[in-house]
């Protein structure tokens, strides 16, 4: 009534007023009065974030100009004039599973890629492969190019006809001697994050990985697929068993010597 604090009703009994000076209270509302009805379960309230303002194209071109100033090789950033600009991002493949692709083709030529000539239609057969561990890509897009588009051009790449969504791309930063990876969502500009980063690899750098943060799309494999996952964790289970033997039976071994060492000695 005093100092003119509203709550809602059923809040009323949590709340601790420390009125020091009630007599300078410019109206004498009643504490009923102040009293909001009680929240309805079925109110929602939307909260618009600020976003950020777009940069212009002058303060593109003086970053433009700033990232190309720091280049050591030919993978320069170019500024169009409708305000787009294109350039090169390097991407690691940290792939741990193996990777579905088309039996019996052959690599994809330049004229394939010029002609876009999908090369995985042209059979039904599929084999599964590992490809090789920290594997990197060079790949030039534009600044409207999204992280979705640069997952299916990697996989376009390699051949790859395992679903887009098994896989996820993020971008790996190195601060105070920790790396720390971050998943980026579908719709980022990964050039533009390049741009803000600067050439600098130690700084930002882009990774491919399986898509292990969400849940599992299980719909998305294939039967072939899901037992060959099975086989692999069957491996697994079998090698960390070895590994739990091994360490409790050197463990053993060291325990017995101990033990042998020690009848000799009084005590």
């Amino acid at each position: 009534a005093d100092c003119r604090y509203t709550c809602h009703q059923e809040c009323r009994s949590l709340i601790q007023l420390d009125c020091r000076r009630p007599g300078q209270c410019q109206s004498q509302l009643s504490p009923e009065s102040t009293l909001l009805p009680p929240c309805s379960q079925n109110v929602t309230q939307t909260v618009e974030e600020e976003k950020p303002e777009p940069p212009t194209i002058q303060e593109i071109k003086q970053k433009i100009e700033k990232y190309n100033a720091k280049v050591t090789n030919c993978l320069l950033m170019k500024l169009n004039e409708d305000g787009t600009y294109t350039g090169f991002i390097k991407v690691h493949l940290k792939l741990r599973r193996p990777v579905t692709v088309p039996a019996g083709i052959r690599p994809q030529s330049i004229y394939d890629a010029l002609k876009e000539v999908n090369l995985a239609d042209m059979t039904d057969k599929r084999t599964s492969f590992y490809l090789p561990l920290d594997a990197i890509k060079q790949l030039h897009i534009s600044s409207t190019t999204t992280v979705s588009e640069v997952i299916q051009g990697l996989l376009k790449k390699f051949m790859v006809v395992d679903n887009p969504q098994k896989f996820a791309l993020f971008k790996e930063m190195r601060k105070d001697g920790q790396v720390l990876f971050q998943k980026l969502p579908l719709t980022e500009y990964p050039l533009y994050l390049r741009l803000l980063a600067g050439p600098d690899t130690d700084v930002l750098s882009f990774v491919l990985k399986e898509n292990e943060t969400g849940e599992v799309e299980w719909d998305a494999f294939s039967i072939p697929e899901l037992q060959n996952f099975l086989m692999i964790l069957d491996k697994e289970e079998k090698d960390k068993i070895q590994q739990v033997h091994r360490k409790y039976e050197r463990f053993k071994q060291r325990l017995q010597q101990t033990l042998k060492e020690a009848r000799g000695k009084p005590g």
